[in-house]
């Protein structure tokens, strides 16, 4: 789901907003009895996030992206020192006792930097696609799943089942705004989302932070709302206060409202060419907005355009 701004406030905002110390608030998020060993030797649920040592975990040896940024991989470590791990690895079992990354190979290494002794993580078995589908569809079911758990559980519905956000809104019985909705909330930055998690702020809260495009702004309203136990409504009326306040604010005529089911089946046909971050999208209370697409190369423009004239 491509991001889509709803509030025109800019960097300066940030000046208006104190930072807060809530460390001791928040613990680092853990899987607790889900280990991949199990005592009583039953099998695990693979459908679950099971916790893996590190010693049996393996490199891919066909990983594409070869040279990781050394400074990026420090900072994601000082964030799962902090936070824990949020979005699990996915493995697949190689041999006894050895799992091989499927996907997520730099936030292993980052975990790995970090001291991390166990890794959470998705087991991927090598077994008929329709039994892995109808493991991860259980598994959403269930009630006790947090926020994050259930986006997290969409994607890799969507990315190891390859299904579109419409036939995965099919399979569990949910409309697809509301599973586009779920899966931005895998958009806001690292404590957001663990205090999501973990039961600190709401999902309404979570809505309105995707309103705003900065994510250090995100990150200092959170600290607030957990601070201060705002409400939603309170945090919308925060917002709007400083965004008279901050000196390089302006104003649209976008509310945090949901967007018709045309605008997610747009920025999902068009984000299958340029990416979920190569298009952005802004729609006013009275239909009009304008549309945003990104290009990386000469090539992504040439096979968008294939793709346009392919439907004439």
């Amino acid at each position: 789901m491509a991001n889509k701004s709803q509030y025109g406030l800019g960097k300066g905002l940030g000046a208006l907003l104190g930072g807060e110390d809530l460390s001791e608030l928040r613990k680092p998020v853990g899987y607790i009895n889900k280990e991949v060993v199990s005592k009583e030797g039953k099998p695990q649920d693979t459908s679950d996030v099971l916790r893996i040592p590190v010693d049996m975990i393996e490199p891919n040896p066909y990983q594409p992206r070869m040279n990781f940024d050394s400074e990026a991989l420090k900072e994601l470590a000082e964030s799962i020192k902090t936070f824990g791990l949020i979005q699990p690895i996915t493995v697949r079992r190689k041999g006894e006792g050895k799992y091989q990354i499927i996907s997520g190979e730099r936030r292993y290494r980052a975990s790995r930097m970090a001291g991390m002794d166990m890794i959470p993580a998705y087991i991927r078995d090598a077994s008929e696609q329709g039994m892995l589908e109808m493991a991860i569809v259980e598994n959403i079911q269930r009630e006790n799943l947090d926020p994050i758990e259930v986006a997290l559980s969409y994607q890799r519905l969507m990315e190891e089942c390859r299904l579109t956000q419409e036939q995965m809104a099919d399979r569990v019985g949910k409309k697809r705004a509301s599973v586009a909705n779920q899966l931005r909330l895998l958009k806001l930055p690292a404590k957001v989302q663990h205090d999501l998690k973990v039961g600190l702020l709401s999902v309404g809260h979570a809505k309105v932070l995707l309103g705003l495009e900065d994510p250090q702004i995100q990150e200092t309203l959170c600290d607030t709302i957990v601070k201060n136990g705002l409400s939603v409504r309170q945090l919308e009326e925060k917002i709007k206060s400083l965004e008279r306040k901050a000196p390089t604010s302006h104003k649209d005529d976008s509310d945090p409202q949901e967007l018709p089911e045309m605008y997610y089946r747009l920025l999902e046909n068009i984000g299958r060419y340029v990416g979920e971050n190569g298009i952005s999208l802004r729609r006013g209370r009275d239909g009009r907005g304008s549309l945003t697409i990104r290009f990386e190369s000469d090539a992504q423009a040439e096979a968008f355009l294939k793709a346009l004239d392919h439907q004439r």
